[in-house]
């Protein structure tokens, strides 16, 4: 079954855009703890500069043409963020290096923020709605539907 389906194609995007946004998000926290900030307002100084470039990569690289809410994209990372902060809070009491605890929660919130996004925030049922810009058919298969063609 290659290429893959529209919704495949979309979960790889998803994955590489979460990589990017969560580094970019956890590069955020790092630097707040790094410069003396408490691990808690770290994150949430962190969520809240990423919350933006988020929106962004997420509508315009993952979810292109699908109509969104910005409310509800805010309501996502507000979920997003006090799941962060209960994971945070659990893994700082099990886990000594504040590093460790923030990448721990960081990874369980993404895991959260898909599902969100995904059936919530960027709906595919939404009208006009697209997950994929059409594609032109290859020459091959041009090529086929030509060839198998009757004349009858």
């Amino acid at each position: 079954m290659w290429p893959p389906s529209a919704t495949v194609r979309q979960l790889l995007r998803f994955f590489k855009v979460g990589m990017i946004n969560t580094l970019f998000g956890y590069a955020l926290y790092a630097l707040m703890v790094a410069i003396g900030l408490q691990l808690f307002v770290a994150q949430a100084v962190a969520t809240i500069i990423a919350v933006a470039f988020n929106y962004v990569s997420y509508s315009r690289y993952v979810f292109n043409g699908a109509r969104s809410s910005k409310v509800r994209f805010l309501l996502s990372y507000a979920l997003n963020y006090l799941v962060g902060v209960v994971t945070l809070a659990m893994w700082a009491a099990i886990v000594p290096s504040p590093y460790l605890a923030g990448l721990l929660a960081a990874l369980v919130a993404v895991a959260v923020n898909f599902v969100v996004l995904r059936r919530w925030v960027f709906a595919p049922h939404a009208a006009g709605a697209r997950i994929d810009p059409p594609r032109p058919p290859s020459s091959r298969s041009v090529r086929e539907a030509i060839d198998g063609a009757s004349c009858e």
